[in-house]
């Protein structure tokens, strides 16, 4: 099926553009009353993410809504820890919990990895092909997965936390058991992910949400291969990293074999071309809460942004959307991407 709004997959290849694409991470949540609509008659979270017609339906909501140019399929990095045998719950106002957590290697060598850990997820695959049918080919899709350290934060500490401290006490305490985990968590990704693609995802995003909290030389060790390892996995489709707070090493993750490089809010896009590289993809870099400023502020610093990049790169915010952000100033955002011309 060939698609009518192709700018994200030109853009990401590396082709000439006539404006740069536009999407946002979280474009598919809170922000949305009908998302809000569909999620307030459920018995949670999990509910919408295992439902693949409920989770096709709000994928595609932000596409009619904003006029986004992508969709990404609306699911949870947490599905992966799941999948390999550590259940978690998504408590309303907490976030993530998992009853139990990874401690010893006992509780290792109990995980599922690899394609027998991704076949347990379906319901995603499901999604992502109920998707496609709906979008008849309108935007593409974007498939995404946490990087293996992230998960490995969360099914070591057990809930979202601001340090991390369990987590990466493990790194420095088990570090041989740290790197057998990453390596199971790495495998079942890869697999996780051409199934994905598989189903019709036209280009994968591995979010390293907690990659900020390590140091240079610990994402050297406990981050970088693994993630070397998956984009290197994967050549069906382009494929963005997003480590978030890693400007340290933006330098190794513009040798990554990746088309597009994500960035939040800290990293001055001069820097971050000089350290990426001139063809690598960047994508970013917008802060979440100038979306709260009025709408021609908005505007005015999306143009801004846009000027400091140049070509070779999709706009987006340096994070997640925040569930409370006005709807007006998100429109705005899109709007004034989809004014733009390059000169």
């Amino acid at each position: 099926m060939s698609t009518s709004n192709d700018l994200l997959l030109r853009t990401a290849r590396g082709e000439q553009v006539e404006r740069p694409p536009v999407w946002l991470m979280r474009q598919a949540g809170r922000i949305l009353p009908q998302y809000r609509a569909i999620r307030n008659r459920l018995s949670g979270f999990k509910e919408l993410v295992e439902t693949p017609e409920l989770a096709a339906e709000v994928t595609i909501q932000p596409v009619d809504e904003l006029g986004v140019d992508a969709a990404i399929i609306f699911s949870d990095i947490l599905v992966i820890p799941e999948a390999m045998g550590l259940p978690y719950e998504m408590v309303e106002k907490r976030g993530p919990l998992f009853p139990k957590v990874i401690k010893s290697a006992a509780d290792i060598q109990k995980l599922r990895q690899g394609g027998s850990a991704a076949a347990e997820l379906g319901y995603v695959y499901d999604a992502v092909r109920e998707t496609r049918k709906q979008l008849d080919g309108r935007v593409p899709l974007i498939g995404f997965a946490g990087a293996p350290w992230t998960l490995l934060a969360y099914m070591v500490e057990g809930s979202g936390s601001k340090t991390f401290s369990k987590a990466k006490r493990f790194l420095y305490s088990e570090e041989k058991l740290a790197h057998e985990l990453l390596s199971k968590i790495t495998s079942t990704l890869i697999a996780y992910l051409k199934e994905k693609v598989n189903a019709g995802a036209q280009l994968v995003q591995v979010f390293d949400s907690w990659a900020g909290i390590l140091s240079p030389a610990q994402y050297r060790k406990f981050a970088l291969p693994y993630i070397r390892e998956i984009v290197a996995s994967i050549d069906e489709v382009p494929v963005t990293v997003f480590s978030k707070g890693a400007w340290f090493v933006l330098e190794d993750i513009g040798q990554l074999d990746c088309q597009v490089v994500g960035l939040d809010w800290n990293t001055p896009p001069e820097l971050a071309r000089q350290w990426v590289g001139p063809e690598k993809v960047l994508q970013g870099n917008l802060d979440p809460c100038q979306l709260y400023a009025a709408p021609e502020e908005v505007a005015a610093a999306a143009t801004r942004m846009l000027d400091a990049f140049g070509r070779r790169h999709i706009a987006n915010l340096g994070h997640g959307v925040y569930p409370d952000t006005p709807l007006d100033g998100v429109k705005a955002f899109v709007k004034a991407v989809q004014a733009y011309r390059y000169k």
